[in-house]
């Protein structure tokens, strides 16, 4: 495994504590940690920020994580708008926001596993991508 890119809702479900979700979360980071590394890319940090009043206590908790911030590549963000145009095409709602075609092309092309609970949109439009989700 070249690494797993972990989902916002992930890191949210841990950072605040989610009642539903945080053990799971949790417990499914600790597995994949020791196994390979955790990417967080611009995107994912943007959504996670809401969890924090300062970028120094993001810092902190994503240093003490052990995420690495990974770049989006190019052919990442060409793919992506790609795909939300076949998703608008397909009568697409606007509660999935472009962001999150992002996090799945990213995955789709630098080959890595995708931590997340949105199976259903990464699933449709990433096939490639392998889903870790409850």
């Amino acid at each position: 495994m070249k690494g797993v890119l972990v989902d916002s809702n992930i890191i949210l479900d841990v950072f605040l504590n989610d009642m539903k979700w945080a053990d799971w979360s949790e417990s499914t980071l600790e597995e994949y940690c020791v196994q390979t590394t955790l990417y967080i890319n611009s995107v994912i940090y943007s959504e996670i920020s809401i969890g924090f009043e300062l970028i120094e206590d993001l810092e902190s908790a994503m240093s003490k994580a052990g995420f690495q911030l990974l770049e989006i590549p190019k052919e990442a963000l060409f793919l992506a708008g790609k795909v939300f145009v076949e998703y608008k095409k397909r009568k697409g709602i606007k509660t999935s926001p472009l962001p999150d075609f992002f996090i799945g092309a990213q995955a789709a092309v630098l080959d890595l596993a995708l931590i997340t609970r949105d199976v259903s949109r990464y699933k449709t439009y990433f096939p490639t991508v392998q889903l870790i989700a409850p």
